[in-house]
């Protein structure tokens, strides 16, 4: 073994503390890393795996009504490769026990019996329903799980006005719907939402639907274009009620899931990239000032014949020990967190199966941006380690210029102790020094004000959107558009205190070569339920016959106010007009159009209708006014506002407070790492001045207070830069979350300010702690015998 191996050794045992706490930075970033892309390639992996067993289609085309013999001419469109007509409507489930409305959306299975050739269900327990029977149903595993259903329960179905108790034979989901969300909603809702799948006979007699069909899915041959497709087949499905079909980029649940993708690399890049940084950061620190301590060893070295490249490769190899141990240990915690996140996706978004695997190039791409860190953060102390002479390395460091500081030369001296005067002094003797520990903290908070994020931004979006602008108890949705009259029967129910109409046509929106697929809403000027809001929270009132559309859309289809913009119904009778764009909403969640109601049927032509109503309603009376709504034929669904927004709540809470606790915990271990280090490298350099005070009778709590003190500044110093911080890398989040479903604000909360502001204050009291210990043990004599 080698004198300069032997020393490398020595010199990580008497750095063992500093070297662990650098080495818990680069493991934070490392995990972060591999958590994130492990997670991601898993997740990307089962969803390909789980599309492809489940044969998802990659075509939906709803309609009202055609009839069988059409699908020879569907399966002859140039590019298709499979077909699968099919019967979709909406009900109502009933369970015993659970007195809220449950919106289904039932799905019929081929009337052979067996698995659609498209969009499979994967039984996770039971079998299908017998092709000869009309009481049987396979429920979709996330509803089964919220409440407990088994094989061989019963529950109590409303088609159509028709009621008719169903027995459970089997539990299952379909790539069709990994994201559950009822229709028109954004978030799940486990527990009143649920898919069932039934015998296509049992559906055509409920629906008076035989021989027909209103909804069927296709599959597209390798290589073939989606866009001449879809024209062909909206060509062939028009005469029949089709509303225009689309592909996987526009159906809910891949649109979701595809959504959280791409959040997810995000994630895997700005993360690792702090916390590596701050390890380089502080590599550098550490080794310059070692170098600095051991300029009589590397002077004797040098003058024995060592040259600057072997002294190069000894300070390197300390470097990459510590990068190569935080490494490893973050490779460890990235895999164990990796799973666990993972589980916590497959639970929101219910994959029957994970294929979880630790993702080999992540972990190439942590080992390698590792030992890079280590290797530029010490690349500054390595030029310093060569370019030092021999004779000047062996004499001691010149003094630094002392002085009064800034602070004393304003005239506030008199106020200060000894001991704030020395500590102001040395702070202002190391500018840079200081600079860079207060960037490094600010760092910290910052990570920690970005775990709590989401969390803010979450709310801001429900509190404005969901609770602000919408008063709404219930909304009710019919199965078709419906005259004035159903608004009048619903007004008149028990229970009833308002009620407001409201039309959801589906729209094609037109803006020269720009396109896009929403929904206009139409409410009557006088609304006091559901009306958007402006920037300042102040109610917007659709007016005349322009339309008022979201901010998405705006930039989207690059309209400004006075445009006109080109609306094409997918609906009614579908008609063509031009509407000049009021104004523009900016809402969070959705991209969707308002219109005065009355302006909206007159410019379609299909009369004075509605599509649903809005009721706010006593407490109390929701129960019976559920079953009183259930027994209408003509309402498809009725949704509960606070209800759906509390269920929300409980799918994403565990994944909002994982990925707050994550953020805590790597943000502590850099505030730790960075106040550690700085405390122990300054105990290292001013031991004679802090043992010779103590020799001149200050105690050790003075002594104390005078090093930890200094730290101290620092860490208040870089709170208010920590908080700065943490908004700008919230807004580089922001910038890679948008999406056309929801716009993530940029809102931090005062306790989420107080929260990261607390946790670093926490992880700086317990870094001093441990330095504290170490001035306890201070050997005076034998720091005043060491030569200058």
């Amino acid at each position: 073994m080698s004198a300069l191996t032997r020393k490398a050794r020595r010199d990580l045992w008497h750095l063992r503390g500093q070297a662990l706490a650098i080495a818990l930075v680069i493991a934070g970033g490392v995990a972060t890393l591999v958590m994130s892309q492990s997670t991601y390639a898993s997740l990307m992996t089962t969803r390909a795996q789980f599309y492809r067993e489940g044969a998802l289609a990659d075509l939906w085309a709803p309609l009202v009504r055609a009839p069988d013999t059409l699908t020879p001419r569907l399966a002859a469109i140039p590019g298709v490769q499979a077909v699968q007509t099919r019967l979709l409507a909406p009900g109502t489930l009933a369970l015993p026990g659970f007195g809220e409305p449950v919106r289904a959306e039932v799905v019929s299975l081929p009337i052979e019996g067996g698995q659609p050739r498209l969009n499979r269900v994967q039984l996770r327990s039971g079998r299908l329903p017998s092709p000869d029977t009309d009481n049987e149903v396979v429920v979709g595993e996330a509803f089964a799980s919220a409440h407990a259903l088994r094989v061989g329960d019963r529950v109590q179905l409303t088609l159509r006005g028709r009621q008719r108790a169903l027995r459970v034979v089997g539990i299952g989901s379909s790539p069709e719907y990994v994201y559950q969300s009822p229709p028109g909603a954004v978030f799940p809702d486990f527990k009143r939402f649920v898919v069932l799948w039934m015998n296509r006979h049992a559906m055509e007699k409920a629906l008076g639907m035989d021989g027909a069909f209103n909804n069927v899915v296709l599959q597209l041959a390798g290589g073939v274009s989606a866009a001449p497709t879809i024209t062909a087949l909206d060509a062939l499905l028009a005469r029949y009620g089709g509303v225009g079909a689309y592909g996987r980029h526009e159906q809910t649940s891949a649109r979701y899931l595809e959504e959280e993708m791409r959040q997810l690399r995000t994630m895997a890049r700005l993360f690792p990239a702090i916390f590596l940084g701050v390890a380089a950061f502080l590599l550098h620190v550490v080794l310059m000032r070692l170098i600095g301590t051991q300029r009589e060893q590397i002077g004797v070295l040098k003058a024995f014949g060592y040259p600057d490249y072997r002294l190069a490769l000894h300070y390197l190899s300390i470097a990459s020990v510590i990068a190569l141990g935080g490494a490893l240990l973050g490779i460890g915690g990235g895999a164990l967190l990796g799973s666990w996140l993972a589980h916590v996706y497959q639970g929101i978004y219910r994959f029957p199966f994970l294929a979880y695997a630790l993702d080999g190039r992540a972990v190439t791409v942590a080992l390698a941006v590792s030992l890079s860190a280590a290797a530029g953060g010490a690349l500054m102390a390595l030029r310093a380690a060569a370019r030092l002479p021999p004779a000047e390395a062996m004499r001691p460091p010149s003094p630094p210029r002392f002085g009064p500081a800034l602070v004393e030369r304003l005239g506030v001296q008199r106020w200060l102790s000894p001991s704030s005067r020395i500590a102001l002094r040395d702070l202002a003797r190391r500018p840079w020094r200081a600079f860079a520990t207060v960037t490094g903290l600010a760092l910290a908070s910052a990570v920690m004000a970005v775990g709590r994020f989401q969390g803010d931004a979450i709310d801001y979006m429900v509190d404005t959107q969901l609770s602000l602008a919408q008063h709404q108890d219930l909304s009710v949705t019919f199965i078709e558009p419906a005259s004035r009259a159903a608004l009048f029967e619903l007004a008149a129910l028990p229970g009833v205190r308002v009620a407001e109409p409201v039309r959801i046509v589906p729209v094609q929106l037109v803006h020269g070569a720009r396109r896009y697929r929403t929904v206009i809403e139409g409410l009557p000027p006088d609304a006091v339920l559901s009306r958007p809001r402006d920037t300042q929270l102040r109610p917007l009132v659709p007016r005349g016959d322009g339309v008022l559309l979201t901010d998405y859309l705006r930039d989207r289809l690059a309209l400004a106010p006075g445009d006109t913009v080109q609306v094409q119904a997918l609906d009614g009778h579908r008609r063509h007009r031009e509407l000049r764009v009021a104004g523009f909403v900016p809402e969070p969640i959705g991209a969707q159009g308002y219109m005065a109601l009355d302006a909206l049927n007159r410019a379609l032509g299909d009369g004075d209708v509605i599509s649903g109503v809005l009721l706010g309603v006593t407490p109390g009376t929701e129960p019976a006014l559920y079953a009183r709504l259930d027994r209408r034929p003509w309402v498809a669904g009725v949704s509960a506002r606070r209800a759906g927004i509390r269920s929300f709540y409980a799918t994403m809470a565990e994944s909002m407070r994982a990925f707050t606790w994550i953020a805590a915990l790597l943000g502590a271990l850099i505030n730790v790492g960075l106040v550690y280090n700085a405390a122990r490298i300054s105990l290292s350099e001013r031991g004679r001045e802090l043992a010779s005070l103590r020799v001149l009778g200050m105690t050790e709590g003075e002594v104390s207070a005078l090093l930890l003190g200094e730290l101290g500044v620092l860490v208040l110093l870089s709170l208010p830069f920590g908080f700065a911080a943490g908004w700008g890398l919230c807004w580089l989040m922001v910038q890679g979350f948008q999406s056309e479903l929801f716009r993530v604000p940029v809102r931090l909360t005062t306790a989420t300010y107080a929260f990261a502001g607390l946790t670093v204050l926490g992880a700086s009291v317990f870094s001093a702690l441990l330095v504290r210990r170490r001035i306890a043990r201070l050997d005076m004599i034998a720091v005043l015998k060491t030569r200058e």
